[in-house]
Order: structure tokens, then C-alpha cells, then sequence
């Protein structure tokens, strides 16, 4: 569906599961922005995504990884999910365009 050339911020000593949970919060990001995700959905993805990374340095840190290669906003779309009543979240524009 997305047509991504680049690649996820992750750390190399995380478990394989531990990658597949950060990688679905950043899936979730996209589909924020590209096609519209359920509220729901994002804040079960940053439930878990906080259980691997529960450091709000390191939670910056990545987002302005991920930001800085895809133009998606991690925690815009955190805080939408989070403040939002509607039941799907679909972010306008990208940081990059």
C-alpha cells in the first residue's frame, strides 16, 4: 500500500517481538496518515509500543527518527488519538511535503 523508501528507527538488541511492536506503532503512523486508523487501534499499538520503549527521551528520540525519513509525526498522532472523540484518526499533510 505505502510506497516507503526508507527504513524504521530500532534498536538492534530488542527481541523480534519487541521490533514487530515498535514497527506496528510506526505502521500505525502511516495508516494515520495515509489511509485513517482507528483511535482505538493507535492507542493499543502505543500501549505496547511503551512497554518496549518506556523512556519519553527515547519515545523522542525515535519519533524524530522516523520523522526525519518519512515525514510522519509519531507524537501527533499520539496526541490525536489521545484527545480525539471520533472514532478514526486521519492526519492531513506531511512535515516533509
Amino acid at each position: 500500500m505505502n510506497s516507503q523508501n526508507y527504513s524504521y528507527p530500532l534498536d538492534p538488541s530488542w527481541t523480534t517481538k519487541e521490533m514487530e511492536q515498535v514497527i506496528a506503532m510506526f505502521r500505525a503512523v502511516e495508516d494515520a496518515y495515509e489511509v485513517g486508523i482507528d483511535r482505538s487501534k493507535v492507542l493499543d499499538c502505543y500501549r505496547t509500543f511503551k512497554q518496549v520503549v518506556p523512556s519519553k527521551a527515547e519515545e523522542k528520540q525515535l519519533g524524530r527518527e522516523f520523522e526525519k525519513s518519512s515525514g510522519y509525526v509519531l507524537y501527533q498522532v499520539v496526541k490525536a488519538a489521545q484527545e480525539s472523540s471520533d472514532k478514526k484518526i486521519k492526519m492531513v499533510g506531511r512535515e516533509n511535503d
